[in-house]
């Protein structure tokens, strides 16, 4: 069992700046030793800025360093795959942001090394230790809404102001980098929640379209599937909506009332039942991935198990490829 863990960052870019990265050093017996980045000026930056020791523009070099003992990747999901296997071919523990990797095939790939070098790959699905998802499962598990029939993910936003740049688009709309457009980045939450209360989806099927014209990857996605019991569900995402179509909603019908929440604005739960309609207000942590990260360093000191793993995170993968016709 390690006494502290000591993290190295391959990638440093915003999700590390208010989401995960100070929590790293909140947690107990947690702290980050080294950051990496190509951007020789980012890593030197965000060294200095958060008071790490040492920072690199090679990965290798970062998982060489014997002070590191695991390693956060927050880099594209192109490179997820290989530098979760470089890691873990080092023996060091892995903390990968979602999606796992860029294809359901990569996936497979960071599993079985996993599985052939005994090191862990854990996921940074945090939204299932978050307080906001933990009463919408408590909500649903106390029978106030009955036996659930049916579920549906609406989603709309305008398009960003990088997306009419198109001499330099976002990275997250380029399909060799991020594996598809914003469905890919963003819809990897929806799904891993949905799974994580209902069970693993085993169908799935979707049709895409590029609807604004901003970027060649998928912008408009519509999309079936069902859970292993039979439970239906249904999917819409648009990413180059009008401001006035903005939404931003699971719902979770059951045949005794109604539960629906947001996954990217916390907006109050809403219940409906026969007793009448609730608001539920929910406070997360203001580094969202701290309750996870928590889990991963204690599991990693031998004090408990988290089970936000590359196993668990593989199915979104596939349902994802599935909607898309990668699969």
């Amino acid at each position: 069992m390690e006494k502290d863990i000591r993290w190295g960052f391959v990638g440093c870019g915003e999700v590390t700046e208010k989401k995960s990265g100070p929590a790293f050093g909140l947690v107990d017996s947690s702290r980050v030793v080294a950051v990496m980045s190509r951007n020789r000026e980012r890593a030197r930056s965000y060294a200095e800025r958060h008071g790490v020791g040492r920072w690199y523009t090679d990965a290798q070099a970062l998982i060489d360093d014997s002070e590191v003992n695991a390693v956060y990747i927050a880099t594209p999901p192109s490179s997820h795959a290989t530098f979760a296997i470089m890691a873990m071919k080092s023996g060091k523990p892995v903390y990968v942001e979602k999606p796992l990797a860029a294809s359901y095939e990569e996936c497979i790939r960071v599993n079985r090394i996993s599985k052939e070098t005994g090191v862990p790959c854990f996921v940074a699905y945090y939204r299932r230790c978050l307080p906001y998802f933990l009463r919408v499962r408590a909500i649903v598990e106390s029978g106030k809404i009955g036996r659930v029939v049916g579920v549906h993910i609406r989603f709309a936003v305008p398009p960003r102001d990088l997306d009419y740049n198109r001499t330099q688009l976002p990275w997250r709309v380029q399909r060799d980098i991020a594996g598809g457009g914003y469905f890919y980045d963003l819809a990897p939450h929806q799904l891993d929640l949905l799974q994580e209360l209902f069970g693993p989806i085993t169908r799935a099927s979707g049709f895409c379209a590029n609807r604004g014209g901003l970027y060649e990857t998928e912008d408009t996605v519509s999309a079936a599937f069902q859970f292993a019991d039979g439970l239906p569900g249904s999917g819409t995402w648009c990413f180059c909506a009008h401001e006035s179509a903005r939404t931003d909603r699971i719902q979770i019908v059951g045949d005794r009332g109604q539960l629906s929440f947001s996954v990217f604005t916390y907006d109050p739960i809403e219940l409906i039942t026969e007793q009448g309609r609730e608001e539920i207000v929910v406070e997360n942590p203001q580094h969202v991935q701290m309750p996870l990260i928590q889990l991963v360093v204690e599991h990693l000191r031998g004090m408990g198990i988290c089970r936000v793993d590359s196993v668990s995170a593989t199915p979104v993968n596939w349902v994802m490829d599935k909607i898309l016709g990668k699969l």
